[in-house]
């Protein structure tokens, strides 16, 4: 049984063999590579000098980097609650049986399989002055006036919405999903039980619903939070950060130092910060969950 076993494992690990080969050259590698390159004076040509923690002690004085990471920080202040409770809103939409629950499903999850670079021109035709589709909405409504317009993306304040407002109607779509099966794993005994009970859809939507999606809102505000703190594309097609760099996330100065600049080495600093930071929020995320889980 023994041989038969190890025989076994042996076939398995070389079915995975490929896939590790991969993992280990294309990730594996590369990290330790990059946490190298911070060490060094490193250019887009070649390796320098050795500087040791000067790149590190060179950022903490960055004020570009603080702004712009207080930049990425704001952008998940903004996106990430309002993902959460619209992203459960439509789920609640589409978990309703109806005619319409599959076209509801369609619609809101379309916007999810676009590429970055459709989701922003489209984006920027909907919000540019004039002729774009939200300024005439604005007009219609009355809530702006006919002789006004908005310049969404030069404003800071404006440019912070329209950015967060394209981005959460190309990513709600998979939040939504997630919630829906979340939902769906629900057994209809229970409320089935609250109904002979008297409750309410309100009592048994705040009583049995919330409680039991509350792991899946903490699997979903985790990654949001990682995947808001990783924005970069849809702000760099968008504003390019600006007005200025007023709306710079942390992944586009990372770039700009690393290609534009040529400071491999520092940027390589700049990234391994940026992971050290989302991995304590991870862990501070996932301590207060356990806390929780715990008291319950």
């Amino acid at each position: 049984m023994k041989a038969k076993q190890l025989r076994l494992e042996i076939k398995a690990f070389l079915f995975l063999l490929p896939f590790l080969l991969l993992y280990v050259v294309f990730t594996i590698l590369p990290m330790f590579k990059g946490l190298e390159m911070s060490l060094y004076d490193w250019t887009l040509i070649r390796k320098m000098k050795f500087v040791g923690f000067d790149n590190y002690m060179r950022m903490s004085a960055d004020p570009n980097f603080w702004r712009s990471l207080w930049n990425s920080t704001y952008f998940v202040i903004l996106t990430t609650p309002t993902m959460l409770i619209l992203a459960l809103a439509l789920a609640v939409i589409c978990n309703r049986k109806s005619r319409l629950q599959r076209f509801y499903r369609s619609v809101f999850f379309l916007p999810s399989v676009l590429s970055v670079s459709v989701v922003a021109y489209v984006g920027m035709y909907m919000v540019q002055p004039y002729t774009g589709f939200t300024n005439n909405f604005l007009k219609l409504l009355g809530l702006l006036s006919p002789d006004r317009e908005l310049f969404w993306l030069t404003e800071t304040p404006l440019a912070w919405i329209a950015i967060a407002g394209i981005t959460l109607w190309w990513t709600v779509g998979v939040n939504m999903i997630l919630y829906l099966s979340a939902m769906q794993d629900i057994p209809e005994d229970i409320y089935e039980a609250a109904r002979l009970d008297g409750a309410t859809g309100n009592q048994m939507f705040t009583r049995i619903t919330l409680p039991l999606l509350g792991p899946m809102t903490k699997t979903i505000l985790l990654l949001q939070i990682i995947a808001s703190y990783k924005v970069f594309l849809q702000i760099y097609i968008i504003t390019r950060g600006g007005p200025g760099t007023d709306t710079r996330p942390i992944i586009q100065y990372i770039y700009e130092e690393g290609i534009k600049n040529s400071h491999m080495g520092y940027a390589a600093a700049l990234s391994y910060s940026l992971f050290v930071i989302l991995m304590i929020v991870s862990l501070l995320q996932l301590r207060v969950n356990s806390r929780k889980g715990a008291v319950m």
